[in-house]
């Protein structure tokens, strides 16, 4: 857009400065015309005077002397004819026809105008006096003249005038420069306030300086929404965080008094009060992976701290055994990742060891900043993929399998606050990908 506002800007004065300059230069071409005419026109009617005294003296002598001396001197060409068309005197050089100009001077009729001087042209001009008295013409006088120092000064000025137009442009696009900076100043901040709070950086904002005052308030205002959004999210976080932490308390009681009716139980009440724990252990479980959401989203525990990766799947062997699924890694004995890198991990091998079927394998890696855990079991599809990092969200194919439906929206939280990007893809032949770039 700066570039844009530039070009406008620089048009526009290219308009005007050609406004200026153009006009300017042909006003001097016609100026400088006038004057060739008024000079050379004043030798011709001296010419014309002494061609009509010679005349009637018929005495050529002095017109001859006269006019040679000019035509040397002035390199030009000058040739006298009677009323008849003959000539009567030249000097210098006549390259082209005359006969209109001769025909225009027996009627009586000066020149009046010239072709207009430029750098490019004319080389000459010819000029026609009707020598005589009244109406009494004793003949024509012509004068043919160079314009070589009428198109140098032509040059001259167009030529100051073309520099001066090239000086107020570069002095003119600098300053549209400036002004098209000045004018996108805030909208640069709120582009660069923007992409710092998509980056995750809620307490990002612009700052209000220079430009337009309409862009100003705009800055304002945008400020003003991202606190009333900020808040609004706080307060979110913050009630998810003290419900779930207030409801871990009562939840415990409850599973402990439940724990304590279980002696006092009927055969009948058995399966009914296993479901009930159940169900228990399930909201349990939800509240905790609810206040681990929350504690991400507000920062906490997400920051880039090393942590070794190889003891962390060594756990994970036990439990992998427990289910005879075989757990593989591919992962340097001494490498290590961000702790929020890990805790994905955690989070991809407990989905895992839930899907896979016994005999089945995972693949733990790490390669060149990218950490996959790769299973052979049933997989997700694509449409499933895409939803699959959303919160609560189940497979129907797998309604029946314990969860909370968060531990992919956690992972996906972790890696946006650590800069990382999150990916599901399908394994070949079957199984699903939990990859992560790190930044």
């Amino acid at each position: 857009m700066n570039s844009r506002l530039v070009v406008t800007f620089t048009t526009l004065i290219v308009f005007v400065i050609a406004a200026l300059a153009v006009p300017l230069g042909l006003a001097y071409s016609s100026h400088r015309t006038n004057r060739l005419l008024l000079d050379r026109r004043a030798d011709a009617t001296r010419f014309a005077e002494l061609a009509d005294q010679a005349a009637r003296d018929d005495d050529h002598s002095a017109l001859i002397a006269e006019i040679s001396r000019y035509a040397e001197l002035y390199d030009a060409a000058v040739r006298v004819r009677d009323r008849d068309g003959s000539i009567l005197v030249a000097a210098g050089r006549f390259e082209s026809d005359d006969t209109e100009a001769v025909r225009l001077a027996l009627s009586g009729r000066t020149t009046e105008e010239l072709p207009s001087i430029s750098p490019f042209g004319p080389a000459d001009v010819l000029l026609a006096e009707p020598a005589g008295r009244d109406a009494q013409l004793t003949g024509v006088v012509l004068l043919r003249a160079r314009t070589d120092q009428a198109r140098l000064d032509v040059s001259l000025v167009w030529g100051a005038l073309a520099a001066g137009a090239l000086v107020a442009l570069a002095y003119s696009v600098l300053a549209a420069r400036r002004l098209a900076r000045w004018i996108l100043r805030p909208v640069t901040e709120l582009d660069r306030t923007t992409r710092a709070i998509a980056q995750g950086r809620l307490d990002a904002r612009a700052h209000p300086g220079a430009g337009p005052s309409e862009l100003r308030r705009l800055e304002e205002r945008f400020n003003a929404m991202a606190d009333a959004v900020s808040v609004a999210m706080e307060r979110q976080r913050a009630f998810v965080a003290d419900a779930s932490h207030e409801l871990r308390t009562p939840l415990t009681v409850l599973g402990l008094r439940l724990e304590n009716l279980e002696p006092h139980l009927r055969h009948a009440g058995t399966a009914e009060y296993a479901e009930a724990m159940a169900e228990l252990d399930r909201l349990t479980l939800l509240v905790s992976d609810l206040l681990a959401l929350a504690k991400v989203e507000a920062g906490v525990g997400a920051g880039g701290a090393e942590t070794a990766l190889a003891p962390r799947l060594g756990a994970w062997r036990e439990v992998y055994a427990a289910k005879g699924v075989r757990l593989a890694a591919d992962v340097p004995e001494r490498a290590e990742v961000p702790e929020y890198a890990a805790r994905i991990a955690d989070i991809a091998l407990d989905n895992a060891q839930k899907f896979v079927p016994a005999g089945g394998t995972v693949t733990v890696t790490l390669l060149d900043g990218v950490l996959r855990v790769t299973d052979d079991g049933p997989g997700l599809g694509e449409e499933e993929r895409a939803e699959a990092l959303g919160r609560f969200w189940r497979s129907g194919a797998h309604a029946n399998v314990p969860g909370s439906g968060l531990g992919l929206a956690i992972a996906a939280e972790l890696a946006r606050t650590g800069g990382a990007t999150l990916s599901l893809l399908p394994a070949v032949p079957h199984g699903l990908v939990v990859e992560l770039r790190l930044p």
